[in-house]
């Protein structure tokens, strides 16, 4: 069974979300905060008119005894819409006068039986009844040398209904607050991200015949600069790349078309009449020397090719650099006596690269020296042992190349003149190239006019591969 795979949020929408997360959370402290200061406020004022109320009874109760005190409550008949319900109880637990009606409301059992001091009216017991909320209090008092308790109820519905109703209020202003904020988060993103918008349609008009379209830098904000720097390097490379497999395929099928028009031609006209056996095999051996050239083309474009793949994989060995360019020299020695060029080889020091490739990569160098030098030249090999390095340099005092050639010397089937293009298919440079990138290395190439040509070899050093693995 197959886990369906979830797609990534879109920016925008986490922009939204956070924004309003935000928002949410900061008016939900902001609005609790106020709710509790106001409710907070009001209580209090409460608990101060209620411990003002107790100790006038107090007063009151001392002055003038328990008559006093029933003759003012008598007096007020407000029922049960009074504020303020007050009992006096003496010694034995006996009512001696209390607001008309309280008995029925708020029995003696309910109300706590520890008296307090007035100061302790905030830590009054809060009791409801009949959707109504009364906050009860006990203090003790003496009159005419007799103890007292004095029983206090305070009448809190109104200010129960208002903590209810501003309650209520913050909450529709509270989601009120998180749909505007919303909205101004949706206004917002859609604001922020619109350079996006923008870059993306810059970016849709790129294709094989615009890829020289670009997203300049200074038109978008500090943020999406580097993106767009970013962009406009991969545009460039991918127009490189475009440009080197367009030039790279005409002169494929260049290099191509050339052995097989002179493999059909000669076929074709060997063919129109009767031909000796020595005809034919001229024929046949003109032939097979084109196939060589094709084998030969399609070999080191195989080894590009393979070369270019990211798991490719050499096999280094540390072997005498020395021993290893003497043999390649001795090799080249033949042709190099048959016009008369001196093949010399100098220096000293160990190579860790790949045997093969490495012989490879030199034998290219010396092959292409040997076909630019003119008789009586002089081709050099040079070893030379650097800090991270290993370095070969092969120099040769043939017809050198001109200096806006350089740049492209190690491209595929790029030759710099006309004069040039007699020998080989442009290959050799391009599979040093390939060789000194599987090792890690660098290949660098001066070169004049008249005066000769130098390509030096740079090959890492065990340690120094070690020390950036």
């Amino acid at each position: 069974m197959f886990s369906k795979r979830t797609e990534p949020a879109a920016i925008a929408s986490q922009l939204v979300f956070l924004f309003t997360l935000a928002a949410a959370f900061l008016l939900s402290c902001g609005l609790g905060i106020f709710y509790w200061l106001v409710v907070r406020h009001a209580f209090e004022e409460d608990n101060a008119v209620l411990a003002d109320k107790i100790s006038a009874l107090s007063a009151d109760l001392k002055a003038g005894g328990p008559k006093a005190l029933d003759e003012e409550l008598k007096s007020v008949r407000t029922g049960e819409h009074a504020v303020y319900w007050v009992r006096v109880v003496d010694s034995a637990g006996r009512i001696v006068t209390e607001t008309p009606g309280m008995n029925r409301l708020l029995p003696p059992s309910i109300v706590p039986r520890t008296p307090t001091s007035t100061s302790a009216a905030r830590n009054a017991k809060n009791y409801r009844i009949g959707g109504r909320l009364f906050s009860l209090v006990t203090t003790s008092e003496e009159a005419n040398g007799q103890p007292y308790t004095i029983q206090v109820a305070q009448d809190r519905s109104n200010d129960d209904q208002f903590t209810k109703e501003f309650g209520a209020l913050l909450a529709v202003v509270l989601a009120f607050g998180i749909l505007a904020s919303t909205a101004i988060a949706i206004a917002v993103t859609k604001w922020g991200l619109r350079p996006l918008a923008e870059m993306t349609h810059s970016l849709e008009r790129v294709g094989p015949a615009h890829l020289s379209e670009r997203v300049p830098p200074t038109r978008w904000p500090r943020e999406l600069r580097p993106l767009a720097v970013a962009f406009d390097e991969m545009l460039d490379r991918l127009e490189d790349s475009f440009t080197r497999l367009s030039q790279f395929s005409a002169d494929l099928a260049h290099e191509l078309r050339t052995p097989i028009t002179n493999i059909l031609g000669e076929a074709q006209v060997t063919l129109t009449r009767a031909r000796t056996a020595d005809e034919y095999r001229e024929v046949i051996e003109s032939t097979v020397g084109e196939c060589e050239r094709l084998s030969r083309i399609v070999d080191s474009l195989l080894f590009l090719a393979r070369a270019e793949a990211a798991d490719r994989q050499i096999h280094r060995t540390l072997f005498d650099g020395r021993a290893a360019v003497e043999k390649i020299a001795a090799y080249y020695q033949t042709l190099a006596e048959d016009r008369h060029v001196a093949v010399t080889c100098t220096g000293a020091g160990e190579i860790y690269a790949d045997s093969v490739l490495f012989g490879r990569a030199v034998s290219n160098l010396v092959d292409n020296a040997l076909c630019f030098t003119p008789d009586g030249g002089t081709i050099r090999i040079s070893i030379a042992a650097r800090a991270a390095s290993s370095e070969i340099s092969v120099d040769d005092t043939g017809c050198g190349i001109a200096a806006e050639h350089l740049p492209r010397v190690f491209d595929r089937f790029y030759r710099a003149d006309s004069s040039r293009s007699a020998h080989g298919a442009g290959l050799g440079l391009a599979l040093v190239k390939s060789i000194m990138n599987l090792h890690g290395g660098s290949a660098t190439l001066k070169s004049e006019i008249s005066r000769g040509t130098t390509v030096v070899l740079s090959f890492p050093t065990k340690a120094s591969l070690e020390a950036n693995a």
